[in-house]
């Protein structure tokens, strides 16, 4: 799961280094969709706990050894409990999603998952105290007809895991939330540490009690899987670095595309046309809340100058 724009500190200049920095986007969320294609293939043949703490533990790893080689190696935090609740809340979505993918397609959970800037722009006013106006409130009630377009509840393509797919957007939703109270007070790094290794706290002992010697083959699945967190959370982090927020936070959309097309290619799933109808309305609804905050906060800076 991405980490939210709030959390980055932009560099000065990012703005000129805006095109490298949409390609590190564009890379880092491809490297999440091989995380679900990875944790798909597993939880098929391994119980999904092992296959979570498989994905902490060597995401736990990469980030020791990346905090240590730039000598930038820290715990320490202003909000402990906090981060504490976003590494629960990324592990308990981490759990969700995995199990989510041993029943659907790679393309109806990753189209679910982002309603998750119109759970956002929903439960901001009361979590958050912003105010909302009636167009983008449309914009939610829209994008959430989307989400039952895909999930289709009470139809023959419902299943039950769809509501875990669900969850995990409310959830996901909730960790994007108390980040924003967190702000850029704690580093970026050190953010990412603490969630990780929650996250590979509370799943060590289930994932142990549940370890068994898998197979050479998924051996190296479960090794790109730790590989592709790894690298997509660092891509996203220098991502953050050289380019403002407002300009790559579009172009998280295109996991979507790598879903759709990794999901093809090694398990052969085609969308189908309601799927991809409701996919299109939750996109261009979250894109259309994301065009309407940046305005209203330019309209704010205006009024403020």
């Amino acid at each position: 799961m991405p980490i939210p724009a709030s959390a980055q500190k932009p560099a000065p200049g990012a703005a000129d280094n805006a095109p490298f920095g949409i390609l590190m986007m564009i890379g880092a969320v491809a490297c999440f969709a091989v995380i679900d294609t990875s944790a798909k293939y597993l939880v098929h043949s391994m119980p999904p706990f092992m296959v979570v703490f498989a994905r902490y533990t060597l995401a736990l790893i990469y980030i020791v050894v990346l905090m240590w080689w730039s000598g930038s190696f820290s715990l320490k935090t202003q909000h402990p409990w906090l981060q504490l609740a976003r590494g629960c809340m990324l592990m308990s979505t981490t759990v969700m999603n995995f199990i989510a993918l041993q029943y659907l397609r790679l393309d109806q959970t990753s189209a679910i998952f982002f309603s998750n800037p119109l759970w956002v722009c929903a439960m901001s006013p009361l979590l958050l105290g912003e105010r909302i106006g009636p167009r983008r409130w449309a914009a939610v009630i829209v994008g959430f007809m989307g989400v039952l377009l895909i999930v289709r509840p009470g139809a023959e393509g419902f299943h039950w895991a769809m509501l875990l797919s669900v969850a995990v957007a409310i959830i996901a939703a909730l960790y994007q939330i108390t980040t924003r109270k967190i702000g850029g007070s704690d580093p970026a790094l050190v953010s990412l540490m603490m969630s990780t290794l929650v996250g590979s706290i509370l799943a060590a002992p289930m994932g142990i009690v549940q370890w068994e010697l898998p197979p050479l083959n998924l051996v190296w699945i479960m090794l790109l899987m730790g590989f592709a967190g790894s690298v997509g959370h660092h891509l996203l982090i220098k991502a953050h670095t050289i380019a403002p927020a407002p300009t790559l936070a579009p172009f998280v959309y295109t996991q979507i595309i790598w879903m759709i097309l990794l999901g093809y290619l090694v398990f052969s799933d085609v969308p189908d046309a309601i799927t991809l109808a409701g996919a299109g309305i939750v996109v261009l609804s979250g894109l259309y809340v994301y065009y309407r905050e940046q305005q209203v906060k330019r309209a704010q800076g205006r009024k403020g100058t």
